[in-house]
């Protein structure tokens, strides 16, 4: 097998690969095992990604690769409008750029005793950020097998695979199911199923960039929207129950009740608030995290010219000794050939030296 070295060539074109899941599925430690790097990763649910990361370049069977970790849609930290906003900000940049992924892989742990409410709720955010076309680059990859028996595993490995409800759908429209074994080799093999297939734009890529669609109006968006009002419903319904609550606590005169019935239904009312200003600030909050990736591609494009400017300064330097070397050593023909054969090597660096541009993809950690 091919040794996973760092990618060097600026030339070359990445495979972008970019992993998804809910908080605690493992998808940093994925990406880090594959890669080699060191995203930071959580030791609990307490999400550490809450922002899009991308891993450093490196090599599978000669090709090319760059990982993209993303937050999942329960982080602890931001809303699922902020991560919507993140998520859809990196992807529709980096297709401006011309970036198309060439795979999606999805992380779910099989130690999960079901499919709970979390993980549909990813799985389905990320069909719609997806589309239909483009879930045969799509990997789902069950993860955690040392945490469950054999065969515990594989019944719940055919759940998901054979119900509608869980990943059956996108199966049968083209996506993989396969497992992830928490070692160099199984991360690689199922990046290999990656790397072979053809890049294409996701759904929200083209309702955005090639529709001029807001982020409210694209399928992601209004999935999201769907749920917050499902959620803004379900919280009506608890606080007509709290204050019919307050109401009886009131009449028998218990103060604490009361009380604690009272911190409960701020605590609630201020919860109903935030979703109302997440549904409503969607599009502003994609503008935000849309000028603050463009902020660091500028920022990024400025170092990389730059570096370039110090290099091309350094080159010339090396071309102007070397000339003066040519003159000192006018008698020794030898050595004045390997000269000039010096200056045209830095010469010709100078000339094919590729249009600055943002190292890395570091512009695009948020």
């Amino acid at each position: 097998m091919q040794s996973n070295h760092r990618a060097g060539s600026a030339g070359e074109v990445d495979i972008l690969v970019a992993v998804m899941g809910a908080t605690g599925s493992g998808k940093t430690t994925f990406v880090n095992i594959a890669s080699g790097d060191d995203l930071k990763v959580g030791a609990s649910l307490r999400s550490c990604t809450s922002d899009v990361q991308i891993c450093k370049p490196f090599k599978v069977d000669g090709r090319t690769v760059t990982l993209v970790d993303t937050p999942g849609f329960d982080d602890t930290d931001k809303s699922d409008t902020d991560v919507l906003a993140m998520i859809a900000a990196f992807l529709n940049a980096s297709y401006e750029q011309g970036r198309k992924l060439a795979g999606l892989i999805y992380m779910h742990r099989i130690s999960d005793h079901r499919m709970g409410g979390l993980s549909a709720r990813n799985f389905r955010m990320l069909r719609r950020l997806c589309g239909d076309t483009t879930l045969k680059n799509l990997v789902i990859v069950t993860n955690m097998w040392g945490d469950v028996s054999l065969s515990v595993g594989e019944a719940r490995e055919r759940e998901l695979a054979t119900q509608d409800k869980f990943f059956k759908q996108a199966l049968d429209k083209g996506a993989k199911m396969l497992r992830h074994t928490h070692n160099f080799d199984s991360a690689i093999n199922i990046l290999r199923y990656t790397i072979r297939n053809t890049p294409l734009p996701l759904k929200i890529q083209e309702e955005m960039v090639d529709e001029g669609k807001d982020l409210p109006e694209t399928g992601a968006g209004a999935e999201l929207n769907a749920e917050l009002e499902k959620l803004m419903k379900k919280q009506e319904e608890d606080m007509r129950v709290l204050k019919a609550e307050m109401e009886e606590a009131v009449r028998l005169k218990e103060e604490e009740t009361r009380q604690e019935l009272d911190a409960e239904i701020a605590k609630l009312r201020d919860e109903t608030n935030r979703i109302k200003l997440d549904a409503r600030d969607m599009a502003s909050k994609y503008d935000l995290e849309r000028s603050k990736l463009e902020a660091q591609i500028r920022q990024s494009a400025e170092r990389a010219a730059t570096q370039q400017a110090q290099m091309k300064k350094e080159y010339k330097g090396e071309i102007e000794k070397l000339k003066q070397q040519v003159l000192q050593d006018a008698g020794n023909t030898k050595d004045i050939l390997d000269l000039r054969h010096k200056v045209l090597q830095l010469e010709t660096q100078i000339a094919n030296m590729p249009r600055p541009r943002p190292e890395s993809w570091d512009c695009a950690i948020m």
